[in-house]
Formats: structure tokens, C-alpha cells, sequence
């Protein structure tokens, strides 16, 4: 049993919290539910980089990272938020594509 009913917030907030949950997609699909139909939905997030080069780094060492300090720095971020049923209003890049700003739709 969820603790928050259906459609509860006007807003969620995340930063950098995606890397670490053990099912992200699990973990956007409650935001989705969470949030009401015209909510607003901010993620600043770190992620695999687009880049060929640096992505295939961040592969290499993602296994170190996460034994020192729990976070994946090589999820595919924006793949999942597509699976989990959202729709991209506004997409910032930070540091090439290893961190984003987001701004999401419900589409609910």
C-alpha cells in the first residue's frame, strides 16, 4: 500500500536520486502516479553520457563508483523516463549530457 493517494502533488522535485534507487523505473512510475494530471515535474539528474567515448568510460568504471558510493553514473535516464510513461517539456544539458535539467509531463 502506497502511502500518498493517486494525483496528491502539484510538484516534484528530484536531484541526482535516479542513480542510486534500486528500480528507477519503478521509482518514476510512483512520481507519475503521485503527481496530478497538470503537475509539474523537475529533475535535475545525472546519466550516461551521449557521447561514445565518455559513455563507454562511465561503463568501465561504473562498478567501482558503485562500490565506493552506491550511485550508477551510467543509467539511461531519459530511456527510462520514456518507459515509464512520460512526456519531455524542456531538456537542459549540463557538462555535455552527464547532467540535465528536465522538466516533465505527466501525460496523464
Amino acid at each position: 500500500m502506497s502511502s500518498f493517494e493517486d494525483n496528491s502533488f502539484d510538484a516534484v522535485v528530484t536531484t541526482c536520486v535516479f542513480c542510486s534507487v534500486p528500480d528507477p523505473i519503478k521509482g518514476l512510475k510512483e512520481i507519475r502516479r503521485v503527481v496530478k494530471p497538470n503537475g509539474t515535474i523537475r529533475m535535475l539528474e545525472h546519466m550516461r553520457s551521449d557521447q561514445p567515448m565518455m559513455g563507454k568510460m562511465m561503463d568501465m568504471i561504473n562498478p567501482l563508483v558503485v562500490g565506493m558510493i552506491g550511485a550508477n553514473i551510467n543509467r539511461d535516464t531519459m530511456k527510462n523516463l520514456e518507459l515509464a510513461g512520460f512526456k519531455l517539456k524542456n531538456e537542459h544539458r549540463i557538462l555535455g549530457s552527464m547532467y540535465r535539467l528536465i522538466t516533465l509531463d505527466p501525460n496523464k
